[in-house]
């Protein structure tokens, strides 16, 4: 389960959770005598009167997680052929319809009653609206900021190297056949002194000759990115089924462009085609 999957929607579901548990014992039923009269009233709450309890606000929190883990989930579920989110939206549903008739069936509802029905309502609100509405379906947690890991297993610093490769913070690495540095001796022979001016063989072509061939074949460099919504990697041979899934919240890398589609690297060493690539963010 990916926590980083959850949306906003799903942040609202756990809130009205929340608030629907604490509703449940709290009284259902008001008083309208005098003072004197309500000082010894005392009502019951949800679970002491069990269907309200168990058909009504227990169902509401359990549509809740239904749906809330329908979604973190990295394949859907199914139940008789329908999937948990959609039979958790159907509880909520539910729950909301059946505080709502003990209200009118109430003389005078309680506490536990009004904050129930305004519980379970958002719920169910959120449960329906959720996968449609465009601020809901937002991620819940914003993308963590790369601690540094490594792809290939080089560590910072090691061998020369200031960071992973392509990694948001890390210095580039310069392409195949760019400018080097001079203090590094790039460009002189072998067992030459760095700074010593260097001599050109006579076989050797022009350096306007060699530059053509020193170009990198395209001007794509690989990138880390991450997804703003979980979305499906293809398989690089074309076929439709999924190899892997990219969640929120972890940096993946872009090693080649097809297109508009990137063929992107998991942490696992495995790569795919991510043909859906709108809204990347990239390190």
């Amino acid at each position: 389960m990916n926590i980083r999957s959850l949306t906003r929607g799903d942040g609202v579901l756990i809130g009205a959770a929340v608030v629907l548990f604490i509703a449940s014992f709290l009284g259902i039923s008001g008083c309208d005598a005098p003072d004197a009269v309500c000082d010894q009233f005392d009502s019951i709450n949800a679970w002491e009167a069990s269907p309200l309890g168990w058909g009504s606000f227990l169902l509401g929190i359990a549509g809740v997680a239904l749906v809330v883990v329908s979604r973190a989930l990295p394949q859907p579920r199914k139940v008789a052929g329908l999937e948990l989110g959609q039979v958790g939206a159907a509880f909520t549903i539910a729950a909301a319809w059946t505080v709502l008739m003990w209200i009118f069936e109430s003389d005078n509802a309680g506490a536990g009653l009004i904050l129930g029905l305004i519980a379970s309502l958002v719920a169910a609100g959120a449960a329906v609206a959720g996968p449609l509405v465009p601020a809901l379906k937002a991620p819940l947690l914003p993308a963590p900021k790369p601690q540094t890991p490594q792809p290939y297993g080089m560590q910072p610093g090691q061998q020369g190297v200031p960071g992973g490769y392509g990694y948001p913070g890390a210095q580039q690495h310069q392409p195949y056949g760019g400018p080097q540095d001079p203090s590094q001796g790039a460009g002189q022979s072998f067992g030459a002194q760095a700074g010593a001016p260097q001599q050109q063989a006579p076989h050797q072509p022009e350096p306007q000759q060699q530059a053509p061939q020193a170009q990198p074949a395209g001007d794509f460099a690989p990138f880390w990115f991450a997804v703003p919504v979980a979305r499906p990697l293809y398989a690089e041979d074309g076929s439709q089924a999924p190899i892997a899934e990219l969640a929120p919240g972890t940096w993946y890398l872009a090693v080649e462009q097809r297109g508009a589609a990137l063929v992107a690297q998991t942490q696992d060493g495995r790569r795919g085609v991510l043909q859906d690539t709108t809204g990347i963010q990239r390190g």
